[in-house]
């Protein structure tokens, strides 16, 4: 799009602000970022019905702004797979946020953690290559998997994102996983009712991958007097 410098007010207004502010206006009429959820069955509404997710209440919470989310989360995934399968969703999605939210499996299984992180370093790269900006969503595993593998484990993710600069959710069950009325009974996947902490456990990072890929040459004629009203 076109870089309009007509109003020096413009430079003082954060770009996510402005494409919002447009899109509720419908002054954008075709999608303007697509983000996709890359995850295991915390993220494919394992238990409940997937409309209840909190991937789903996200796309609730951006539609309306024309940003398109799409889940290719599946229970029992692990970063093996996700591995596997992402080059074709980079390809067929072309997304330009991917939300990872893989390795919870890998740690239930006792999967090395070097593997583990490798996997999750491919995936991070591959989406960069493709033009997406990442979120990653860090887990933590049960304590009866001993102090030095769930800490080593729960590192991971922080020493990705460093390396990486990338948005994290440290825990997305944080406030969750610890309230028995909030999880199912297997005590692993969280009730409806849980879902909507997750959103706004993910939002924070979330928006900051929005502010970072609507960028600033984002803004139009109408989106800026949209703004100025």
């Amino acid at each position: 799009m076109r870089h309009y410098t007509l109003f020096p007010w413009r430079l003082a207004c954060p770009p996510l602000i402005l494409l919002l502010a447009a899109m509720e206006a419908g002054a954008v009429e075709s999608p303007s970022l697509k983000l996709l959820v890359w995850g295991d069955s915390l993220s494919a509404a394992h238990g409940i019905p997937r409309e209840l997710g909190w991937v789903a209440l996200l796309r609730q919470r951006l539609a309306p702004r024309g940003i398109e989310v799409s889940n290719g989360s599946i229970s029992g995934e692990t970063s093996n797979g996700g591995l596997a399968r992402l080059p074709e969703a980079l390809r067929r999605i072309r997304p330009d946020i991917l939300v990872l939210e893989l390795g919870a499996n890998d740690g239930l299984r006792g999967q090395p953690l070097t593997r583990t992180r490798e996997n999750l370093r491919a995936m991070i790269e591959q989406a960069r290559q493709a033009g997406a900006q990442v979120v990653l969503i860090g887990m933590r595993l049960p304590p009866n998997y001993g102090p030095d593998y769930t800490e080593a484990f729960h590192a991971i993710y922080r020493e990705l994102a460093r390396e990486y600069r990338l948005p994290l959710v440290p825990f997305l069950l944080e406030g969750v996983a610890s309230d028995f009325s909030l999880m199912q009974a297997d005590g692993l996947h969280p009730t409806a009712a849980a879902q909507k902490r997750l959103l706004e456990n993910a939002w924070p990072a979330v928006k900051q991958a929005l502010e970072r890929a609507a960028g600033p040459g984002q803004a139009t004629p109408e989106l800026l007097s949209e703004q100025a009203k």
